[in-house]
């Protein structure tokens, strides 16, 4: 009853104060914006009350609620209590063992987290489909964490961990705060690129870490391209073999790939894995012969190859095999099948090529025989019980595609890629979003508010076209990108993507955004993340370096 007293004490009062907020402090020639009364919390939940009611943390515990359907045996969650646990008191800290005074009454001594769900999903994986909302109450005695499954309930103790502050005497401390939060968008990706330069395993990891503490929930892994074929396959192991960097220093072994799918698992984070095809497939045909076509200088082969070969049974026959493979490594729902860029370069100079051409009445049309390729790898695919994601091309040629497709949009300028929005989403499809979201191009100055004020919502349609937008990505392409640049530029410039794709989509303010970004980047660095700085400023814990 007590409880239930001061809940109705904290409704009353709430929104007649503000949060109690970091600090950042904005020299040079641009504008000194007042800190946010949101404090450093990123993304912004989409319902938050607070007031200035300061709780000390302390004897602090994070434990799972009385009737929560997730107990001790959920390693989603007790993995989660330990790595936010680290983050709010310390490296080697604890439950419990956080403890400055004894507990007095303006003291918080817990969070108590409640799966209501009789399915909590802690043996599952994450999909297109989970539910992320959850409910955040921060009252005394003990905070209540409240989600229907665990994914939510990751999301909140993200939320929670930004909501800690240390007062003037170095104290933790959290405000009365009532949050109910869930995604706009149900897929916020990034994509890495592993071909043109390896990432260690290491880099990944790490920035799965940082996806989870920005909300991202899907892992695009552009794992192969022309450059290199790092996947090591356990049918066609000649892949890696011959189309790697090297064939056992610069590969992804079955053990390596099935650790980063539990490590995104464990936050919250869908991996989905793309294997481009027909074009970008040079590093394939070094291990497999016969899979490109011979280019040809007159009469005769030039000895360079193109894209797959698509007049060849022995292509679809590898195909089936390989994506059978794919179907069963990757557990997520749907793999990416690129489709991009094809050059008819090479196949227009091939007699074999011509002549199929000429028996199946495609004419000099060499989309055609993309659309003919990609409409039998499509079918392949679908019999391992796979969706599919494709660039936007595929959908341009008028490849025949099935209704749960997902049109990947990338080309284009703002008003090319509006537009295209609107025919994928007018034809019915499904569709996400990664155009205004090339984090390899870089500037000198803050390029972060033009990736914060792009909005995939944004051309004209209805609004049941509006609701076929489930999200979209940032793209980090590695050709000038490794493991020595990757997370400065990705982070933060990233996070402003993920506000976008998790808030409200009237939260638009760039001057409370600089601030609470500002802050938000601080927080990554203090927990180790290498993220770059927006412009000048300085944060209370800098980063020490490796």
């Amino acid at each position: 009853m007590l409880v239930l007293l001061k809940f109705v004490v904290l409704l009353l009062a709430l929104g007649s104060g503000q949060a109690r907020q970091p600090h950042v402090v904005v020299e040079d020639a641009e504008p000194v914006f007042e800190p946010s009364k949101f404090g450093s919390l990123w993304p912004l939940p989409q319902k938050l009350k607070s007031t200035q009611d300061a709780f000390k943390l302390t004897s602090f515990r994070i434990v799972d609620a009385k009737d929560s359907s997730a107990g001790p045996s959920c390693n989603i969650l007790q993995n989660a209590y330990r790595r936010y646990y680290e983050y709010m008191f310390g490296a080697g800290q604890k439950q419990g063992v956080f403890k400055l005074r004894r507990s007095g009454p303006s003291d918080l001594t817990g969070l108590q987290v409640w799966i209501t769900s009789a399915d909590s999903e802690c043996d599952g994986y994450p999909s297109v489909k989970s539910d992320e909302s959850y409910e955040l109450s921060v009252i005394q005695p003990f905070a209540v964490l409240k989600a229907p499954k665990v994914w939510g309930a990751l999301h909140g103790l993200e939320t929670f961990s930004q909501l800690v502050y240390e007062d003037e005497y170095g104290a933790k401390s959290v405000n009365a705060t009532i949050i109910t939060d869930f995604p706009r968008f149900k897929h916020r990706g990034i994509l890495l690129d592993t071909s043109r330069h390896f990432l260690p395993i290491k880099v990944i990891l790490a920035n799965l870490e940082t996806m989870a503490m920005n909300k991202f929930n899907v892992f695009h892994w552009h794992i192969v391209d022309d450059q290199s074929f790092p996947y090591l396959s356990r049918t066609f192991p000649q892949l890696s073999q011959q189309g790697s960097y090297h064939p056992y220093t610069h590969v992804y072994t079955p053990a390596d790939v099935k650790m980063v799918i539990e490590f995104a698992r464990l936050r919250g984070i869908r991996v989905v894995p793309e294997f481009d095809t027909p074009g970008h497939t040079q590093s394939w045909g070094k291990g497999q012969p016969d899979l490109l076509t011979p280019c040809y200088s007159g009469p005769k082969p030039s000895g360079a190859f193109g894209p797959v070969n698509p007049i060849l049974n022995t292509t679809y026959d590898f195909m089936t095999q390989f994506f059978k493979e794919i179907s069963t490594v990757f557990p997520d729902g749907y793999v990416h099948l690129g489709g991009d860029e094809v050059d008819f370069t090479c196949w227009k100079s091939n007699p074999d090529i011509q002549r199929f051409m000429d028996a199946q009445g495609f004419g000099q049309d060499y989309s055609k025989l993309e659309s003919f390729y990609i409409q039998k790898l499509l079918d392949i695919v679908t019999t391992t019980k796979k969706g599919y994601m494709i660039w936007q091309e595929v959908f341009d040629n008028g490849v025949k595609l099935k209704p749960d497709t997902i049109i990947h949009v990338w080309k284009g300028n703002q008003q090319q890629y509006q537009s295209e929005m609107a025919n994928v989403t007018s034809s019915g499809y499904q569709t996400l979003l990664s155009t205004p979201w090339y984090l390899n191009r870089i500037s000198y100055g803050q390029d972060w508010n033009v990736f914060y004020k792009a909005d995939p919502q944004d051309f004209k349609g209805t609004e049941k076209q509006k609701a076929l937008v489930i999200g979209g990505e940032a793209c980090l392409w590695g050709e000038y990108v490794d493991a020595t640049n990757l997370t400065p530029r990705l982070w933060p410039r990233a996070s402003a993507v993920g506000e976008r794709l998790w808030s409200s989509k009237d939260v638009t303010d760039i001057n409370d955004a600089f601030n609470r970004l500002s802050a938000h980047r601080c927080r990554m660095v203090e927990r180790g993340i290498p993220a770059e700085p927006l412009f000048s400023s300085y944060c209370q814990r800098e980063y020490k370096g490796i």
